[in-house]
C-alpha cells in the first residue's frame, strides 16, 4: 500500500527535528527572515484591528439611555431609532 511505502521510505529518519539543524540555523534572525511575510501581515492586521476598535468604541458607544429603566428606557430607545432613521442611518438597538 501507499502508506507502507511512506512509512518505510529512507527519507524518514529517527533523529529528532532539532538535531537536523545546526545552531546557526535556529537563531532569531533566521527565524525572522523565514517568516517575514507572516510577521508583516500580522502587524498590518493588528494595526487595522486597533483602528477599527477605536472607531467602534468612540462612534458606536454613545448611548444616552443608560441610566433609565422600564418604560423610560423604551421611550428613549424609540426616540433614538426615530432620529437615526430620519438621518438615514438605520441602527439595530
Amino acid at each position: 500500500m501507499v502508506l507502507d511505502s511512506i512509512l518505510s521510505s529512507p527519507v524518514r529518519r529517527s533523529t529528532s527535528f532539532r538535531k537536523q539543524f545546526s545552531q546557526n540555523e535556529l537563531s532569531w534572525s533566521v527565524l525572522l527572515q523565514r517568516h517575514r511575510f507572516l510577521l508583516t501581515t500580522l502587524a498590518i492586521l493588528t494595526f487595522l484591528c486597533t483602528i477599527y476598535l477605536y472607531f467602534a468604541v468612540t462612534l458606536g458607544g454613545t448611548t444616552s439611555c443608560s441610566g433609565l429603566t422600564g418604560a423610560q428606557k423604551a421611550l428613549c430607545r424609540l426616540e433614538q431609532a426615530k432620529t437615526s432613521v430620519t438621518r438615514g442611518k438605520l441602527k439595530i438597538l
